[in-house]
């Protein structure tokens, strides 16, 4: 069931109050949900069934996204920034350090809470921050063409293009490796999520300096990478392994950047064997 929690964020220039949109479901030990850029919580729709079979499962939309609103002006769409306004979530619905998954900008989320000791593992599924400069302004520019086409196709035109395996495979075939397996509401949903985010060029803009170099000391990690991810390519799975050293590297065949959609059981598989 869909709620909201508000909060005050102090962040390193400024403080403010800050909504979170979110789903909580399942029972056991808690595991947060971080999606990726542009994206939102019902990213994670395909595994939350058979996650909550094992955990109470919190999928978290990202101010900007989704159906949470934009930070307040003062608070900037940064790492720090970031962290904070998780760990404000954490203590609002009383998380002590739970496991952490996500995906994408949402790895790299993860990975920067286990690096604060605020979690009690993480599992990341395609993290930024292990590209070269190249890969970077390849993936950025993947992403803002992907936002370009969302936000200037008509409804009725993404509906129509939702309605059939090919419209679906031309809208997300960048982020899926099985586009034809999401379900059209979904992928009308999720243009229109990717249309409408607030956050995104703020993020976007404060991803151009991001390097992930932390060894994330003390906490499990298990960092996954889909074999057909065309947004960030599955050789920064070895840079990953090589900057965290204990991390666990698991390949993820057949799946694309979001591979949630295309192998649910293998996917759900990882997140709970990395949240054990």
């Amino acid at each position: 069931m869909s709620a909201t929690a508000s909060f005050t964020v102090t962040g390193p220039h400024a403080a403010g109050d800050v909504t979170v949109s979110y789903e909580r479901v399942g029972r056991g030990e808690p595991l947060v949900l971080l999606h990726g850029i542009g994206h939102h919580r019902q990213a994670w729709s395909p595994v939350i069934d058979i996650l909550a079979t094992e955990r109470e499962v919190i999928a978290v939309d990202l101010p900007g996204f989704g159906a949470s609103p934009g930070l307040p002006t003062g608070l900037d769409y940064d790492l720090p920034t970031t962290n904070a306004v998780l760990g404000a979530f954490f203590r609002e619905l009383g998380l002590d350090r739970p496991h952490v998954a996500g995906n994408s900008l949402g790895g790299l989320l993860a990975l920067e809470l286990g690096s604060a000791g605020l979690v009690r593992s993480v599992t990341a599924l395609s993290p930024a921050g292990f590209w070269t400069e190249a890969e970077r302004r390849y993936a950025f520019g993947l992403l803002l063409t992907m936002r370009g086409i969302a936000q200037h196709l008509p409804l009725p035109l993404v509906e129509r293009l939702a309605g059939n395996a090919v419209g679906r495979t031309a809208l997300t075939s960048t982020i899926y490796a099985r586009p034809a397996r999401r379900s059209p509401e979904a992928v009308v949903a999720e243009t229109l999520a990717l249309a409408g985010a607030t956050g995104f060029e703020a993020t976007l803009r404060t991803g151009t300096t991001v390097r992930f170099t932390d060894t994330v000391p003390g906490t499990p990690v298990t960092v996954a990478w889909g074999t057909r991810d065309r947004v960030l390519l599955r050789r920064q799975g070895v840079r990953a392994k090589q900057t965290i050293p204990h991390a666990r590297l698991v390949r993820l065949p057949g799946c694309g950047h979001c591979p949630m959609n295309d192998d649910p059981a293998l996917v759900a598989r990882v997140l709970l064997d990395g949240s054990r």
